[in-house]
């Protein structure tokens, strides 16, 4: 069995201990290089098959990812190692969000630390339809679709919105799935975090924090692209704006799954 490539999660930690070096490579005997491997090995992510390979995320191997990630970024002089395009992607993340891409790093070091991220189950669309992981990596997707998808929070979220006296649709579009499906669409929405999970820095959610969608714009502020994998709800009716002006939207029933954030 060949050694499986690099994730997203294990890049963003790599990626995080470079940056912290000064973009500097670490090497085999550094004590940050040994821990880092140690965490690797102990990611969800991996088969058993995988981690009984031998030299899988080694000490050498990490030291090595980091001097891919040395070599490669924009302001070295020297020779460049060979790199696959997700690393060259999380060295344009790392100098564009340096801060927040720390932070996804810190969040999945300390989800693993605590034994969080070990409790989520694999969510089925954690991975683009295209195969593409966000890049801060699968684990913080799979946290925020598991709290996205808690009865609780969608049924706090729907009280504090009808509270206020306002009409429960999506706060992108406008749609209303009580106008559209009538009885059956009474109540219906979807919740999603405003900023991400890592990015907000609370422990706990805010439902202010939260929005109201319909599946559709639901999917689009999740989507990835190359270096962008979450978009507020005010960027998504920007780029609704810009691309097709006046466009009428409709939430597609195939999507719209009970309080899914994919």
């Amino acid at each position: 069995m060949k050694a499986p490539a690099w994730t997203e999660d294990e890049l963003v930690l790599a990626g995080a201990l470079v940056v912290e070096n000064g973009w500097r490579e670490l090497r085999t005997g550094d004590q940050a290089v040994q821990e880092l491997s140690e965490l690797l090995r102990s990611l969800p992510i991996h088969s058993a098959e995988a981690l009984a390979l031998p030299g899988f995320r080694s000490p050498d191997s990490v030291s090595r990812k980091t001097t891919d990630f040395a070599t490669n970024h924009p302001g070295y002089s020297g020779g460049r190692t060979r790199c696959g395009k997700p690393t060259l992607r999380m060295i344009a993340a790392l100098i564009e969000r340096e801060a927040e891409m720390l932070a996804a790093a810190r969040a999945i070091e300390e989800g693993i630390g605590s034994g969080q991220l070990q409790l989520y189950a694999p969510q089925p669309d954690e991975v683009d339809e295209t195969g593409v992981v966000a890049v801060e990596g699968r684990l913080l997707v799979r946290q925020a679709l598991v709290r996205e998808r808690s009865a609780k929070l969608r049924r706090l979220k729907i009280k504090q919105v009808k509270g206020h006296g306002e009409a429960l649709r999506c706060e992108v579009c406008g749609f209303d799935f009580a106008r559209t499906y009538g009885e059956l669409g009474v109540d219906y929405i979807e919740v999603h975090h405003v900023t991400p999970l890592h990015a907000a820095g609370a422990s706990e959610t805010s439902l202010d924090g939260l929005a109201c969608l319909c599946a559709n714009c639901h999917r689009m502020c999740h989507r990835v692209s190359p270096g962008k994998s979450w978009r507020t709800p005010e960027e998504l009716r920007g780029l609704m704006r810009t691309s097709v002006p006046g466009a009428r939207h409709a939430a597609s029933a195939s999507e719209a799954a009970p309080v899914s954030a994919s």
